[in-house]
């Protein structure tokens, strides 16, 4: 069975850090495209950030030039350091794994950013 856990989650004040992991189970995550998405109250679900299998990555425009997804294949686990965070960042934050025939989705973290 497949699994999907994030962790790192929490409450920070604006420009702070966080490094959200998530770690897979069930998969060996190397030959899939791994990536983040975030729920705000009252919003769908949107897209922050995708890595390829090779690498290759992609950021919503918000998130761009502050947060950076990475994976590493060896232990399965993507990660999404989030800099200079916003109380618009505020939400719940879901790692997925696209497996071609479906997509897995972890139960989500929440952040927090206020003053």
């Amino acid at each position: 069975q497949v699994q999907v856990v994030e962790s790192g989650g929490g409450s920070v004040q604006p420009g702070e850090s966080l490094r959200l992991a998530c770690a897979c189970s069930g998969i060996r995550i190397s030959r899939y495209l791994m990536g983040w998405y975030r729920q705000a109250p009252g919003n769908e679900r949107e897209l922050v950030a995708t890595i390829t299998s090779g690498g290759a990555t992609n950021y919503a425009s918000s998130v761009k030039g502050r947060f950076t997804i990475s994976r590493d294949n060896a232990k399965d686990t993507v990660s999404l350091q989030m800099n200079s965070l916003k109380p618009e960042d505020t939400a719940v934050y879901y790692c997925y794994a696209n497996l071609w025939v479906n997509v897995v989705w972890g139960q989500g973290t929440q952040v927090t950013v206020s003053s």
